[in-house]
């Protein structure tokens, strides 16, 4: 069957990020084949070759009937935990729906979403931008009172760790960002609006095109958090080319500032921080791909500098 392979044979990037990223990674990946052949046995699926993989296995499959879906095998953790209680909420209102899933184990079966075009395929800033705008005012909802959403001020506190790692200077990263970075938490958090459930990570590779509901969300994180939070993400994609023109960065705040109806100030500095907590968080995981959110966080803190 195509979507199955030997755990020698998983891809480079999938092995760093899930040895990096979980402390039984390596132990998962080589159970990975089994989990395979038990999700395609429970749901009868003939599953096919794999979406390029980071951090989970996601593959296209088909069921029995001959419906198209999609299979997500992951590392069980509390934060895929809170993106399946998300996709829960969401049903399917802004975002892929989430057909079955076993938390305990890691499975998610979800539908497939079609052509599934990513936003980041869209040529036109200006469009890509007042699309996501619109999938962020379907997927914002007041938080569930039986949820157990972590909230951006418990993201926030992972920086922390940068400096204990560092003996409490930043190590590689600039003293100024870091500083910068602590500061704008500090003030964001205690001014914050009411907290909604956000996305977390939607950017440019989680936005898909449907012929069921324009376009969809996909991979939500589940966070609680005021809603200009949600642009951070966004901002910092698809791609340097892109996210370090500062012409087009202060273009895109203002228009999620016009069309959401948020204060641009709060968006950069929202953007400024968590570049800063992006850029730790991958040091921290695998030691790659650090550099690029720490330029982003620089082109971003001079339009703020411009805006007060």
């Amino acid at each position: 069957m195509p979507g199955f392979m030997p755990a020698s044979n998983l891809p480079a990037a999938l092995r760093n990020n899930v040895i990096g990223a979980f402390p039984n990674g390596a132990a998962w990946l080589e159970t990975l084949p089994a989990l395979i052949g038990e999700c395609a046995s429970r749901w009868r699926l003939s599953i096919e070759e794999p979406f390029e993989l980071s951090f989970s296995y996601v593959a296209p499959a088909r069921t029995a009937a001959g419906w198209r879906v999609v299979l997500k095998i992951a590392v069980p953790n509390a934060e895929l935990i809170s993106g399946i209680q998300a996709l829960q909420c969401y049903d399917g209102c802004g975002a892929v729906r989430l057909l079955d899933f076993d938390c305990k184990r890691g499975f998610l079966l979800m539908e497939r979403l079609v052509p599934g075009k990513m936003l980041a395929s869209l040529e036109d800033e200006e469009r890509a931008t007042r699309i996501a705008a619109s999938v962020m005012r379907k997927l914002w909802r007041p938080l569930p009172p039986e949820g157990s959403f972590p909230t951006v001020a418990q993201w926030a506190d992972g920086l922390k760790k940068l400096r204990f790692r560092f003996g409490g200077g930043t190590g590689p990263f600039p003293p100024r960002l870091v500083a910068m970075a602590e500061s704008l938490f500090a003030e964001l958090l205690s001014s914050s609006e009411s907290p909604v459930l956000l996305h977390g990570d939607l950017h440019h590779f989680n936005i898909l095109s449907t012929k069921r509901g324009g376009w969809l969300a996909i991979d939500p994180k589940g966070v609680s958090g005021e809603r200009a939070y949600e642009a951070g993400a966004f901002l910092r994609n698809p791609h340097p080319a892109i996210f370090m023109d500062a012409r087009i960065q202060r273009r895109r705040v203002e228009i999620l500032a016009g069309e959401l109806g948020l204060d641009e100030h709060r968006i950069l500095a929202w953007g400024v921080a968590q570049a800063v907590l992006s850029a730790w968080w991958s040091f921290e995981d695998s030691g790659d791909n650090w550099r690029a959110a720490l330029a982003c966080a620089e082109i971003l803190a001079q339009s703020l500098s411009r805006s007060k």
